[in-house]
């Protein structure tokens, strides 16, 4: 069964316990280990400091279309093998009290699992959420900001 992408809604896994997700365009396996300190997958592509993960498919399924590389996006289920703070990037700017779920981590992420069955956002929102960072890039501004 595809799985659409929701605004602030929590994703969960078949027997619907809630767990945690990556949005990129790496072609990673189980047990594989997102770390920092590797290029960003986002902008000028510097050393990211955190690791990124959230709890909605909406916030993964924008990671995995708008990270760069020319494969296909994926969404992998994570399991932080460490602390995880609230995502300043969105919380404290775009969206108070962290409706998005969104989070990061100095710690690895391990892969456990793949979600195959995802669909993206309409074309439209798609090209309407890389102009508005087009936007922000042609001021100076970077949507990560570590």
């Amino acid at each position: 069964m595809t799985i659409s992408p929701v605004p602030f809604a929590v994703w969960t896994d078949g027997g619907g316990t809630p767990g945690y997700l990556h949005g990129t365009k790496a072609d990673l396996k189980p047990g594989a280990l997102i770390e920092a300190g590797r290029s960003s997958n986002y902008g000028d592509r510097t050393n990211a400091v955190f690791v990124y993960l959230t709890a909605t498919l909406d916030a993964a399924t924008w990671g995995a279309e708008l990270a760069i590389g020319d494969g296909p996006g994926r969404i992998y289920i994570v399991e932080p093998t460490g602390p995880i703070e609230d995502d300043p990037n969105l919380t404290d700017k775009k969206f108070p009290g962290n409706p998005t779920r969104s989070f990061r981590t100095r710690d690895p992420l391990r892969v456990v699992g793949e979600l195959t069955e995802w669909k993206g956002h309409t074309p439209e929102q798609l090209k309407a959420m890389k102009e508005g960072l087009a936007r922000l890039a042609a001021q100076g501004i970077k949507a990560i900001e570590e």
